[in-house]
Order: structure tokens, then sequence, then C-alpha cells
């Protein structure tokens, strides 16, 4: 509707080259709405500069953010790629935490980006109040475990990287912090990787809990390891200790509460 091809709209397909592909007319030939279609992307990546999150159409040749059907000139299916206005949206804001709404079906993936979305908004929230290097190495500490459920060896190359901050021009440096931070968040962690933060965290309870305390914890994350309970009930045995045995470090950490509770993501991971 907004480049003016009305409600019901034209039907359009995508056509040719999958890393420029042309938006077409199905029915009308003649119909090409690519350029119109590139023009309202950038407008509105430049209008949207402050969200925090994006949702777009499945398998939409505008809307698309994969997996959209690519047709040859012959109008035989020649692979897949992204929707137009989308691509353009993407390239303009890297960023951006992106997913399709049929995705958002999935427990992993729709936790896995609002996680994304509040990581993001922090960041954002951060640049606007001026990037400093102790504020870089204080946001990075405070997302330490959710690095640590996405990757281990992002985890340390990022902290090596917030050690430079000192040392090397900010700006330069918190731009190539937050590219690789939120590449490294789009994998999906899995359950082994959630329990090994789970039994990092226990690290800080050894010397507080009971033996009984202890068995029962590490039974409930190896339950949660083999997908016997969601992940909510190990994290919520652990906020409990952590309420009777305060530790500064672990209060601080977002991974405990990477996104409002009422939304209960992790009742089903």
């Amino acid at each position: 509707m907004a480049i003016g091809l009305g409600t019901p709209r034209e039907p359009i397909r995508l056509v040719g080259n999958a890393d420029r592909p042309r938006a077409v007319g199905v029915k009308t030939a003649g119909l090409d709405v690519t350029e119109a279609l590139e023009a309202y992307g950038l407008q509105m990546s430049r209008e949207l500069q402050g969200i925090s999150g994006y949702i777009l159409k499945r398998a939409s040749p505008s809307c698309g953010m994969e997996r959209v059907k690519l047709y040859n000139p012959n109008g035989m299916p020649g692979g897949h790629t992204s929707g137009v206005y989308a691509r353009v949206l993407m390239q303009a804001q890297p960023l951006l935490p992106v997913e399709e709404e049929g995705r958002l079906s999935d427990p992993v993936l729709r936790e896995n980006y609002i996680q994304r979305v509040f990581v993001y908004h922090r960041w954002q929230v951060l640049e606007a109040q001026g990037m400093t290097p102790a504020r870089l190495v204080d946001f990075h500490t405070r997302h330490k475990l959710i690095l640590m459920a996405h990757s281990q060896t992002a985890y340390r190359r990022l902290g090596q990287m917030v050690a430079r901050a000192g040392s090397e021009p900010i700006q330069a440096l918190s731009r190539a912090y937050v590219a690789e931070l939120m590449d490294t968040l789009k994998r999906r962690a899995n359950r082994k990787q959630h329990a090994n933060v789970l039994e990092h965290l226990m690290g800080y309870l050894k010397r507080a809990l009971a033996a009984e305390d202890k068995a029962e914890m590490l039974e409930t994350i190896e339950a949660y390891r083999l997908g016997q309970v969601p992940l909510v009930v190990p994290m919520t045995l652990l906020k409990h200790h952590f309420r009777r045995h305060p530790a500064p470090y672990v209060q601080d950490q977002y991974y405990l509460d990477p996104h409002p509770k009422e939304l209960m993501l992790r009742n089903v991971l």
C-alpha cells in the first residue's frame, strides 16, 4: 500500500538474480515495483532508527526475511532469496534484530528474538548516554553469561576486545564489539549450553549450599539438560538460592532476567 499498489494488491513475485531480484507483476506484464520497494525500504530505515526489533512477513516478495521463492524469467522456480523491502532494510540496519512472524511460533526462536531485542535496546540506551570505556566494560560484564550460553568462543573473543577499551579509540572499538555481539546472539543457545551456564552459576554458591541443596540443584540442571523440565525450573531454583545467598556479580547478570517474566518465554524452553 505504501508504494501505491492498493488493496487487494497486484500480485508480484521475485525474478532474476538472488542478490538483487526484480519484483514484477504476475498478471500484469511490465509491472516492476523493485525501485519503489527499495526506496521505501531506505525511507523506513531512516525513519525507524530508534526501534529495537522488526518482525517481517514470511514468504513475502516484499517483506520476507529469507527463503522467498525466486523465479526464472520463464516463470519456473529458481531458488530462494529475501524480499526486496526486507533486504534493503536489513542492509541499512544490520544490527537490528529481525525475525519472521511464522518462525516466532517456535519457542526457541521466539525467546532468542525477544532476548536480542532487549539486548539491542540496552545498547541503544548506552549509545544515547555516550560511549566510554567504563560503560562498555560494564555492558559487557552484565551480558557475559548470555554470551556464554550462545558461544564460548565469541565470549572469549569479545572479552579480549573489551580489554582494549582503554587503549583503542572507543567509537571504533564499540562498533566492532556490537557487530560481533549481535551476530553471536543470532545463534540459538541449546540445552547443553544453558546447562553449562547454570553449572557455572552454581559455582558462586558452592560454599553457601548444604550438600543436599547442591545435589538437588545438580539433579535439576541435569533434568533440564535431558529435556525433562523447562529452563524456568532450574532458573527458579537458582534464584531462590541467590536470594538467600546474594552474589553481587550474579545479581547484575542479565542472564537471570533477560526479558520481562510476564512473557514466560523460558517456561517452554
